[in-house]
């Protein structure tokens, strides 16, 4: 699903390459008058630029390097300062060319903002869900089920009787990329830190359908992309005490234990970075 610019608001903090005031200036020009955003500073001397915007992270990226330079997300907040730990992200890969990034941010007590890009899927709608486990070393197989604290049927994000963990669907275009930004309002971020958020092969059927699997897993296919949900620094918190895990400049790191070993039990605690 794309982003409209009339979602949910949030802060978005990029660095990028500025060489002189002109840089600045072309910055900014591009940036006024785009519908859902703000922009809030731009600085020569830190080379960072931070907008507030209902625009999704992928389009205020591609709208900083269409001015010619190279952007990189550091990092992504609430409109208004949140507490510690409400911010997540998981790095999210599959065989051959699947990656991608997703952020989770605690807008709220009942508002839990999901944005991320993927690329590398085939094209069509892929069913996503936070699972229980935090636990990859049997790729995504041993990921566990859905997140079920309440012991509910599978359904989609807007049911009353649902998975925690159920999001619907991503759409990937043609060229294999889903760029998503969607609302929630049952998932809680720190519920979800140390488990993992897994994309499946199909569309999931919203638990709607006939096959015996629909009130279960929304019949959605094989699990084809996986990641540890880790704790991210936001912009209001102290990179310094917290894992700064944000952006796909630590794509790198995707194998290291960001998250810790994960939750491999409902009743486990977050695993502390």
């Amino acid at each position: 699903m794309a982003a409209e610019g009339g979602g949910p608001r949030c802060r978005l903090e990029f660095a990028v390459q500025m060489t002189c005031q002109n840089c600045v200036e072309a910055i900014q020009s591009s940036l006024r008058g785009t519908p859902g955003l703000e922009v809030l500073d731009v600085r020569l001397d830190s080379q960072s630029v931070l907008v507030e915007t209902s625009l999704s992270t992928e389009e205020v990226h591609g709208l900083l390097e269409g001015t010619g330079r190279k952007a990189v997300l550091k990092g992504m907040g609430g409109a208004v300062p949140h507490p510690p730990g409400s911010a997540a992200v998981a790095m999210v890969s599959g065989p051959g060319v699947i990656q991608g990034v997703v952020r989770f941010l605690q807008l709220s007590q009942e508002k839990c903002l999901i944005d991320g890009t993927i690329d590398g899927l085939q094209p069509g709608p892929h069913g996503i869900h936070v699972h229980e486990f935090g636990d990859i070393t049997g790729s995504c197989d041993s990921c566990g089920d859905h997140f079920n604290p309440d012991g509910e049927c599978h359904g989609g994000p807007q049911d009353v009787h649902r998975h925690a963990g159920d999001l619907g669907n991503i759409l990937a275009t043609t060229s294999g990329r889903a760029s998503f930004r969607m609302e929630d309002n049952r998932l809680k971020v720190s519920d979800i830190i140390g488990r993992s958020l897994v994309v499946d092969s199909g569309a999931d059927d919203l638990g709607r359908g006939n096959h015996p699997l629909s009130k279960v897993t929304g019949n959605s296919g094989q699990r084809v992309a996986c990641g540890i949900i880790a704790r991210s620094a936001g912009l209001f918190e102290n990179p310094k005490k917290i894992c700064a895990c944000d952006g796909v400049t630590l794509w790198e790191e995707r194998e290291q234990p960001l998250a810790g070993p994960g939750r491999r039990a409902a009743s486990q605690p977050t695993p502390h970075l």
